[in-house]
């Protein structure tokens, strides 16, 4: 009887150490040895960034090896997170914002999701080739245009993009929904006549086009610009720079910001660490994609459209920085 007495005063007391831990440290739901991070195709700038971030990761977290993974990108990389089969989503920030929200694609479904840090802006790029006769957005009219992968961030702002401007994909002969690599080799063949990228410029696909065909990046009007900015404020104005593809002048267009996203539940202290690994060993990226200047805590300050993880937060508060209400979940 007595012996029966101390074993449930120690396991008492035991658990009282166990609960009085978790009250005082990381809460979170630890990643696994092997961390996933869900990128995009191989002929955009997620994959490549990808593996930077995860040569940086399995360089500086103990005990952890992080792999880039193939994904249809953005929509498809939340999911992922939200469901737990991806660690890190490489997400463009619109989609972000309304799956956080729960609000176009994902109506009364919000996912589970906060920012670790921003990338990137992407620009967005309505590319078509020199000898067709269109100059402007409005002519997307009557052409077969690729709006981007399937449950990309291309897709995606393209939908919002040009719902925006009253162009509906019913007016164009073809609305096809190629990959990056796929859509420049359409282009190439000449099976459509126009074709989007959302994304860090230069990007390798729209180079690799320019090395063979003249391509035409078309320009927005400020008209254009302003009602979609009016209609969806996470858009920001953008000039694209003068030879940022050979021969080609600069572009007034559209931007959004690339966020590395996080379950919201992930462990305070791994998300901290890959922060600050990130963070820490910014010139890898660069030495990857010249993107990777933007890659800084005060961008992840300024720029994040939902708010951040709190690794992140511990983060940058322990660097100095103070992080709004807004962005703190």
């Amino acid at each position: 009887m007595k012996r029966s007495i101390v074993i449930s005063v120690i396991l008492v007391f035991v658990l009282a150490l166990s609960l009085a831990g978790c009250g005082d440290g990381d809460t979170g739901a630890g990643w696994p040895d092997t961390v996933s991070i869900a990128t995009g195709g191989t002929g955009g700038v997620y994959y490549p960034y990808g593996g930077g971030m995860a040569n940086i990761i399995s360089n500086n977290l103990e005990g952890k090896t992080a792999n880039a993974e193939v994904t249809g990108a953005s929509v498809e990389n939340i999911i992922l997170v939200h469901d737990g089969d991806a660690e890190i989503g490489l997400i463009m920030g619109d989609v972000g914002y309304q799956a956080w929200a729960g609000e176009g694609r994902f109506e009364d479904d919000a996912q589970d999701i906060l920012v670790a840090f921003q990338m990137y802006p992407n620009i967005y790029q309505v590319v078509t080739l020199e000898d067709y006769d269109i100059h402007s957005i409005s002519d997307l009219r009557g052409q077969r245009v690729s709006v981007g992968a399937p449950g990309s961030g291309t897709e995606y702002k393209t939908d919002l993009v040009l719902s925006a401007l009253g162009i509906s994909y019913d007016e164009f002969t073809e609305a096809a929904r190629l990959s990056f690599a796929e859509q420049t080799d359409a282009l190439k063949d000449r099976n459509i006549e126009v074709a989007i990228w959302s994304v860090g410029p230069p990007t390798s696909t729209i180079l690799d086009l320019a090395t063979t065909h003249n391509p035409r990046i078309l320009a927005f009007t400020q008209e254009e610009i302003d009602k979609v900015v009016a209609a969806h404020p996470f858009y920001v104005e953008n000039t694209m720079a003068a030879n940022t593809y050979p021969g080609i002048p600069a572009v007034k267009t559209l931007a959004v910001w690339n966020s590395a996203i996080v379950h919201k539940d992930a462990s305070v202290e791994d998300v901290y660490e890959m922060v600050k690994a990130i963070f820490e060993n910014q010139q890898e990226l660069i030495d990857i994609h010249a993107v990777g200047e933007w890659t800084t805590p005060q961008v992840t300050l300024d720029n994040s459209s939902i708010p951040l993880h709190p690794g992140t937060i511990k983060y940058l508060e322990e660097i100095g920085l103070e992080v709004p209400d807004n962005l703190r979940p």
